[in-house]
């Protein structure tokens, strides 16, 4: 699968960057990451999914290479979504996203129903475990490091299922060099004010949804308890909920082909 081709329009006032694994007349397939995370989390299923897809993933608003913002609350992100959407002239795509980007695709889903013709929602539902939250908090509130190879160093320790050279790939986009030599993260601190805000209001409006839901959750995970995915279960209709072994919170990077294992069939079997 060729490499993706790197865009960067502005949109709303902000310079935006996605990926693109353009496939011309294919099914669309819009690509949304977590928080702190850049759209290369999906590197390695994106070229699983571009088999029969066409396939962008972009940085959202305060990360990566896409600008920061005055602003984070969730209809900022639902705006970009459809400022997107436009300008890679999509009417509907199906959403897959994960963590914050998965809340954001939700509250979408709700606004504009009409645009999205089907959902994959990546290990998150409107209800976060606290101790998850709270220990993802601590590891990212340390963003100041004297090398590359700290920062390294520092996420592994967090998440010992990626390979080092795993996680020194992801680092490369999400951190910079300061002109001190130190390193830090690219993403805008401020992103974490308002990512939860309305979180309650939420799980009324997603009750509304009437598309295709899959709930993909990691059986490792510290942020989605299985009591909140069968919520969400029962909340959506007609949505499923699939567990894939071997992966914390970062499905997608933590087991690639039990990811796609779980997502293929689902596009296939609604036609998306």
């Amino acid at each position: 699968m060729p490499a993706p081709i790197t865009r960067r329009p502005t949109l709303r006032g902000l310079r935006f960057r996605y990926l693109d694994w353009g496939r011309a007349g294919a099914p669309p397939l819009l690509l949304l990451h977590g928080a702190a995370q850049t759209a290369h989390s999906f590197d390695e299923v994106a070229p699983g999914l571009a088999r029969d897809h066409h396939v962008v993933a972009a940085d959202q608003r305060g990360h990566g290479d896409t600008d920061w913002a005055a602003r984070y609350r969730r209809d900022d992100y639902v705006g970009d979504i459809a400022a997107l959407l436009d300008h890679l002239g999509w009417w509907r795509a199906t959403l897959v996203a994960m963590s914050l980007g998965g809340l954001n695709a939700l509250s979408f889903a709700t606004t504009y129903p009409a645009r999205v013709a089907g959902l994959v929602v990546v290990d998150v539902v409107p209800t976060i475990v606290k101790e998850g939250r709270e220990a993802v908090g601590k590891q990212l509130s340390v963003r100041d490091f004297g090398s590359f190879d700290e920062a390294v160093a520092h996420a592994h320790a967090f998440n010992p299922r990626r390979s080092l050279e795993n996680i020194r790939e992801r680092l490369g986009h999400a951190m910079r060099p300061r002109p001190d030599g130190r390193w830090t993260y690219k993403f805008d601190p401020g992103v974490a004010r308002e990512a939860e805000v309305g979180l309650p209001a939420l799980w009324h409006r997603i009750a509304s949804i009437r598309r295709p839901v899959l709930l993909v959750r990691g059986a490792e995970s510290a942020m989605l308890a299985a009591e909140g995915a069968e919520r969400f279960r029962r909340t959506i209709p007609g949505s499923a909920v699939t567990t894939v072994p071997g992966a914390g919170h970062s499905v997608m990077g933590d087991n690639p082909a039990g990811f796609l294992a779980a997502v293929r069939p689902f596009l296939a079997r609604h036609d998306l």
